[in-house]
Protein backbone atom coordinates (compact mmCIF):
# COMPACT_ATOMS: atom_id res chain seq x y z
CA UNK A 1 0.00 0.00 0.00
CA UNK A 2 2.86 2.37 0.60
CA UNK A 3 4.69 1.54 -2.60
CA UNK A 4 1.15 2.12 -4.05
CA UNK A 5 1.09 5.21 -2.91
CA UNK A 6 4.72 6.44 -3.47
CA UNK A 7 4.16 5.26 -7.24
CA UNK A 8 1.29 7.71 -7.64
CA UNK A 9 2.71 10.67 -5.90
CA UNK A 10 5.95 10.46 -7.79
CA UNK A 11 3.82 9.23 -11.52
CA UNK A 12 0.57 10.98 -11.51
CA UNK A 13 1.42 14.00 -13.74
CA UNK A 14 3.44 11.37 -16.53
CA UNK A 15 0.34 9.26 -15.94
CA UNK A 16 -2.02 11.72 -16.86
CA UNK A 17 0.00 12.78 -20.03
CA UNK A 18 0.17 9.39 -20.84
CA UNK A 19 -3.59 8.32 -20.80
CA UNK A 20 -4.34 11.66 -22.63
CA UNK A 21 -1.67 11.33 -25.64
CA UNK A 22 -2.64 7.70 -26.13
CA UNK A 23 -6.47 8.48 -26.59
CA UNK A 24 -6.15 12.19 -28.18
CA UNK A 25 -2.90 11.48 -30.38
CA UNK A 26 -3.74 14.52 -33.09
CA UNK A 27 -4.33 16.84 -29.87
CA UNK A 28 -0.68 16.39 -28.51
CA UNK A 29 2.97 16.91 -30.68
CA UNK A 30 4.56 15.17 -27.51
CA UNK A 31 5.14 15.10 -23.70
CA UNK A 32 6.54 18.38 -23.65
CA UNK A 33 3.32 19.71 -25.81
CA UNK A 34 1.19 17.73 -23.86
CA UNK A 35 2.90 19.56 -20.43
CA UNK A 36 2.41 22.82 -22.16
CA UNK A 37 -1.17 22.30 -23.30
CA UNK A 38 -2.55 21.23 -19.87
CA UNK A 39 -1.02 23.46 -17.72
CA UNK A 40 -2.54 26.47 -19.91
CA UNK A 41 -5.67 25.23 -20.16
CA UNK A 42 -6.32 23.94 -16.68
CA UNK A 43 -3.40 24.82 -14.56
CA UNK A 44 -1.04 22.51 -12.62
CA UNK A 45 -4.20 20.96 -11.00
CA UNK A 46 -4.64 19.21 -14.45
CA UNK A 47 -1.68 16.87 -14.00
CA UNK A 48 -3.45 15.67 -10.85
CA UNK A 49 -6.84 14.50 -12.34
CA UNK A 50 -7.78 11.14 -11.06
CA UNK A 51 -5.61 11.22 -8.28
CA UNK A 52 -8.46 9.74 -5.70
CA UNK A 53 -9.23 6.92 -8.21
CA UNK A 54 -5.17 6.39 -8.86
CA UNK A 55 -4.36 6.00 -5.22
CA UNK A 56 -7.72 3.48 -4.63
CA UNK A 57 -6.27 1.54 -7.83
CA UNK A 58 -2.48 1.21 -7.00
CA UNK A 59 -3.21 0.87 -3.08
CA UNK A 60 -5.76 -1.85 -4.21
CA UNK A 61 -3.66 -3.45 -7.09
CA UNK A 62 -0.65 -3.27 -5.23
CA UNK A 63 -1.45 -4.86 -1.52
CA UNK A 64 -3.59 -7.47 -3.44
CA UNK A 65 -0.43 -8.15 -5.95
CA UNK A 66 2.03 -8.93 -3.46
CA UNK A 67 -0.38 -10.91 -0.99
CA UNK A 68 -1.69 -13.47 -3.83
CA UNK A 69 2.58 -13.26 -5.05
CA UNK A 70 3.32 -15.69 -1.70
CA UNK A 71 0.13 -17.56 -1.97
CA UNK A 72 0.66 -17.86 -6.35
CA UNK A 73 4.62 -18.95 -5.20
CA UNK A 74 3.01 -22.15 -3.39
CA UNK A 75 0.49 -23.32 -6.72
CA UNK A 76 3.73 -22.94 -8.40
CA UNK A 77 6.00 -24.93 -6.11
CA UNK A 78 3.04 -27.65 -5.67
CA UNK A 79 3.02 -27.35 -9.64
CA UNK A 80 6.44 -28.28 -10.17
CA UNK A 81 6.66 -30.78 -7.51
CA UNK A 82 9.12 -29.04 -5.10
CA UNK A 83 8.91 -29.02 -1.20
CA UNK A 84 7.48 -25.47 0.44
CA UNK A 85 10.51 -24.32 1.08
CA UNK A 86 12.74 -24.52 -1.82
CA UNK A 87 13.46 -20.94 -3.55
CA UNK A 88 11.61 -20.75 -6.41
CA UNK A 89 13.82 -19.26 -10.01
CA UNK A 90 13.36 -16.48 -11.19
CA UNK A 91 11.27 -18.10 -14.14
CA UNK A 92 9.31 -19.32 -11.65
CA UNK A 93 8.68 -16.46 -9.66
CA UNK A 94 7.83 -14.73 -12.87
CA UNK A 95 5.14 -16.67 -13.54
CA UNK A 96 3.56 -16.79 -9.46
CA UNK A 97 3.66 -12.68 -10.43
CA UNK A 98 1.44 -13.52 -13.62
CA UNK A 99 -0.84 -15.85 -11.76
CA UNK A 100 -1.33 -13.34 -8.62
CA UNK A 101 -1.68 -10.26 -11.26
CA UNK A 102 -5.03 -11.56 -12.64
CA UNK A 103 -6.24 -11.38 -9.02
CA UNK A 104 -5.08 -7.74 -8.74
CA UNK A 105 -6.98 -6.79 -12.31
CA UNK A 106 -10.29 -7.29 -10.77
CA UNK A 107 -10.12 -4.36 -7.85
CA UNK A 108 -7.59 -2.44 -10.71
CA UNK A 109 -10.54 -1.85 -13.81
CA UNK A 110 -12.97 -0.16 -12.01
CA UNK A 111 -10.64 2.10 -10.47
CA UNK A 112 -8.60 2.18 -13.77
CA UNK A 113 -11.85 3.56 -15.70
CA UNK A 114 -12.63 6.46 -13.12
CA UNK A 115 -8.98 7.58 -13.49
CA UNK A 116 -8.47 7.49 -17.08
CA UNK A 117 -11.88 9.41 -17.85
CA UNK A 118 -11.04 11.99 -15.15
CA UNK A 119 -7.48 12.84 -16.42
CA UNK A 120 -8.98 12.94 -19.93
CA UNK A 121 -12.27 14.57 -19.52
CA UNK A 122 -11.03 18.11 -21.06
CA UNK A 123 -10.15 16.45 -24.08
CA UNK A 124 -13.24 14.85 -24.34
CA UNK A 125 -14.73 17.94 -24.18
CA UNK A 126 -12.68 19.73 -26.13
CA UNK A 127 -13.37 17.24 -29.00
CA UNK A 128 -17.29 17.43 -29.11
CA UNK A 129 -17.33 13.74 -28.10
CA UNK A 130 -19.85 14.91 -25.26
CA UNK A 131 -21.32 18.55 -24.02
CA UNK A 132 -20.59 18.08 -20.60
CA UNK A 133 -17.49 16.93 -18.09
CA UNK A 134 -17.88 15.23 -14.72
CA UNK A 135 -15.20 17.04 -12.27
CA UNK A 136 -15.52 14.75 -9.60
CA UNK A 137 -14.69 11.47 -8.90
CA UNK A 138 -18.36 10.28 -7.48
CA UNK A 139 -20.15 12.42 -10.58
CA UNK A 140 -17.85 9.99 -13.08
CA UNK A 141 -18.84 6.94 -10.41
CA UNK A 142 -22.53 8.13 -10.05
CA UNK A 143 -22.31 9.00 -14.60
CA UNK A 144 -21.15 4.99 -14.72
CA UNK A 145 -24.03 3.31 -12.25
CA UNK A 146 -26.60 5.30 -14.01
CA UNK A 147 -25.27 4.59 -17.92
CA UNK A 148 -24.43 0.84 -17.86
CA UNK A 149 -24.89 -0.20 -14.06
CA UNK A 150 -21.98 -2.11 -12.21
CA UNK A 151 -20.89 -4.04 -14.93
CA UNK A 152 -20.10 -0.35 -16.71
CA UNK A 153 -17.07 -0.55 -14.23
CA UNK A 154 -15.60 -3.38 -15.86
CA UNK A 155 -15.10 -1.96 -19.52
CA UNK A 156 -12.15 -2.55 -20.83
CA UNK A 157 -11.70 -5.69 -18.21
CA UNK A 158 -10.07 -8.13 -20.91
CA UNK A 159 -7.99 -5.33 -22.32
CA UNK A 160 -6.39 -4.99 -18.63
CA UNK A 161 -5.82 -8.77 -18.24
CA UNK A 162 -4.29 -9.03 -21.61
CA UNK A 163 -2.14 -5.78 -20.12
CA UNK A 164 -1.46 -7.43 -16.47
CA UNK A 165 -0.98 -11.11 -17.28
CA UNK A 166 1.91 -11.02 -19.29
CA UNK A 167 3.24 -7.41 -18.15
CA UNK A 168 3.67 -8.90 -14.59
CA UNK A 169 5.44 -12.06 -15.88
CA UNK A 170 8.10 -9.70 -17.31
CA UNK A 171 8.23 -7.19 -14.46
CA UNK A 172 9.01 -9.98 -11.60
CA UNK A 173 10.51 -11.74 -13.85
CA UNK A 174 12.62 -8.73 -14.87
CA UNK A 175 12.91 -7.70 -11.00
CA UNK A 176 14.37 -11.45 -10.06
CA UNK A 177 16.80 -11.62 -12.80
CA UNK A 178 18.41 -7.95 -11.58
CA UNK A 179 18.60 -9.12 -7.62
CA UNK A 180 20.17 -11.93 -9.02
CA UNK A 181 22.85 -10.09 -11.30
CA UNK A 182 23.10 -7.83 -8.11
CA UNK A 183 23.51 -10.42 -5.56
CA UNK A 184 26.56 -12.24 -7.53
CA UNK A 185 25.83 -15.76 -5.94
CA UNK A 186 25.00 -13.71 -2.24
CA UNK A 187 21.54 -14.36 -1.19
CA UNK A 188 19.29 -11.84 -2.96
CA UNK A 189 17.48 -11.24 0.69
CA UNK A 190 20.70 -9.57 1.80
CA UNK A 191 20.59 -6.74 -1.21
CA UNK A 192 20.35 -3.34 0.36
CA UNK A 193 17.94 -0.56 -0.99
CA UNK A 194 19.99 0.91 -3.84
CA UNK A 195 19.75 -2.49 -5.91
CA UNK A 196 16.30 -3.10 -4.64
CA UNK A 197 15.18 0.31 -5.99
CA UNK A 198 17.15 -0.54 -9.19
CA UNK A 199 15.88 -3.91 -9.78
CA UNK A 200 12.38 -2.85 -8.88
CA UNK A 201 12.89 -0.04 -11.91
CA UNK A 202 14.13 -2.37 -14.43
CA UNK A 203 11.36 -4.75 -14.03
CA UNK A 204 9.33 -1.83 -14.30
CA UNK A 205 10.71 -1.53 -17.61
CA UNK A 206 10.20 -4.44 -18.58
CA UNK A 207 6.86 -4.56 -17.83
CA UNK A 208 5.94 -1.43 -19.79
CA UNK A 209 7.96 -2.04 -23.13
CA UNK A 210 6.11 -5.22 -23.11
CA UNK A 211 2.57 -4.21 -22.80
CA UNK A 212 1.91 -0.48 -23.74
CA UNK A 213 0.45 -1.21 -26.68
CA UNK A 214 -2.21 -2.81 -25.31
CA UNK A 215 -2.07 -0.39 -22.32
CA UNK A 216 -2.76 2.14 -25.42
CA UNK A 217 -5.94 0.19 -26.10
CA UNK A 218 -7.02 -0.23 -22.86
CA UNK A 219 -7.13 3.49 -22.22
CA UNK A 220 -9.11 4.29 -25.48
CA UNK A 221 -11.90 1.51 -24.68
CA UNK A 222 -11.97 3.03 -20.89
CA UNK A 223 -12.10 6.63 -22.17
CA UNK A 224 -13.91 6.75 -25.60
CA UNK A 225 -16.63 4.18 -24.00
CA UNK A 226 -18.01 7.44 -22.08
CA UNK A 227 -19.49 9.19 -25.48
CA UNK A 228 -21.13 5.49 -25.99
CA UNK A 229 -20.72 1.91 -27.09
CA UNK A 230 -16.71 1.29 -27.94
CA UNK A 231 -15.53 -1.56 -30.02
CA UNK A 232 -13.98 -4.33 -28.16
CA UNK A 233 -10.51 -5.16 -27.79
CA UNK A 234 -9.51 -6.25 -30.96
CA UNK A 235 -11.77 -4.24 -33.04
CA UNK A 236 -10.14 -1.10 -31.15
CA UNK A 237 -6.29 -2.65 -31.95
CA UNK A 238 -7.32 -2.54 -35.80
CA UNK A 239 -8.56 0.76 -36.27
CA UNK A 240 -5.43 2.40 -34.45
CA UNK A 241 -3.38 0.47 -36.50
CA UNK A 242 -5.61 0.95 -39.91
CA UNK A 243 -5.38 4.71 -39.01
CA UNK A 244 -2.32 5.19 -36.98
CA UNK A 245 -0.29 2.74 -38.33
Amino acid sequence: ALGGTACVVTGQPFDTAKVKMQTFPEMYKGIVDCFMKTYKQVGFRGFYKGTTPALVANIAENSVLFMCYGFCQQIVRRIVGVDRKTKLSDLQNAAAGSFASAFATLVLCPTELVKCRLQAMHEMQLSGKIVQGHNTVWSVVKGVLQKDGPLGFYRGLSSTLLREVPGYFFFFGGYELSRTFFASGRSKDELGPIPLLLSGGFGGSCLWIAVYPVDCVKSRIQVLSMAGKQTGFMGTFVTVVRTEG
